[in-house]
């Protein structure tokens, strides 16, 4: 059997699942200015997203920028005027740490607890990866 025939049939027997490219991409960021403080009304969607929970996202934000800040109901408030820019550049940072595998590059993966480490365990290729734990 060719080279050719072979690698045709393989291609073939790959499932539809795992022949999308799609790309995974990150809500930007919708808020205002309120005062001296940043309003970011889409933070709640934002984890979701991520599949994340929003006080992990949260403490990794207001870490990076070195400011205060509070979940409300509905929002994320920073306590300083923040561009949004530079919070989509700080989410991007945490989706690259603790969202996207490092074998496969697919954000289908879960933050787990063993024995004292944090992993990140994604679900697509089984791989596991230890990440900070503390931020």
């Amino acid at each position: 059997m060719k080279y050719e025939s072979m690698l045709k049939r393989a291609r073939e027997n790959i499932p539809d699942n795992v022949k999308k490219a799609e790309r995974f991409e990150i809500p930007k960021v919708l808020g205002h200015l309120q005062g001296n403080r940043t309003v970011i009304s889409n933070f709640y969607k934002i984890a979701e997203t991520l599949n994340r929970k929003p006080e992990h996202l949260l403490k990794f934000i207001l870490k990076e920028l070195a400011a205060p800040g509070e979940l409300t109901k509905s929002a994320l408030i920073i306590g300083t005027r923040v561009s949004a820019s530079k919070v989509n550049e700080k989410i991007a940072a945490y989706a690259r740490e603790f969202v996207i595998c490092r074998e496969c590059g697919r954000p289908d993966t879960k933050l787990e607890k063993e024995g004292g480490t944090l992993y990140i365990h994604c679900t697509a290729c089984g791989a596991m990866h230890p990440v900070r734990e503390k931020i």
